[in-house]
């Protein structure tokens, strides 16, 4: 993420600031360069902790009519690259890695909250 960051603008929210909430319309996705975000689905029902090198917000980058799941808050001072479609396009052609990372990531956070009761996966087809 510190790479990716580099020569980028870099967004800083403070402790307890909404970055976005559930139902907004989304743009962008976010990489966390240092600090950490709090992911609450379902009114606070299901959540989770993302810290430096994670990304959320990804869905805005595929849908171009997206609107945000879960509402994200800073829980400390907290430095953010935000990237658009465009911006992550270049960033993958920058660093190929980032996004078999991301997804990596992403396959991981699925299966942390389906065994915390957080998500219910379809039935297999």
């Amino acid at each position: 993420m510190a790479f990716l960051a580099d020569g980028r603008t870099i967004r800083t929210v403070e402790a307890g600031e909404v970055i976005f909430q559930s139902g907004q319309e989304g743009h962008s996705m976010f990489g966390i360069v240092e600090g950490s975000v709090r992911l609450e689905w379902g009114g606070g029902r299901s959540a989770e902790t993302l810290g430096p090198g994670s990304t959320f917000g990804v869905g805005a980058l595929v849908d171009t009519q997206h609107h945000r799941y879960a509402r994200a808050t800073a829980l400390e001072k907290t430095r953010l690259l935000e990237m658009n479609r465009e911006e992550f396009l270049f960033a993958l052609q920058e660093l190929p890695m980032f996004g078999l990372e991301m997804l990596h990531d992403l396959e991981e956070r699925l299966g942390h909250l389906q065994r915390s009761g957080g998500f219910s996966a379809p039935p297999p087809a």
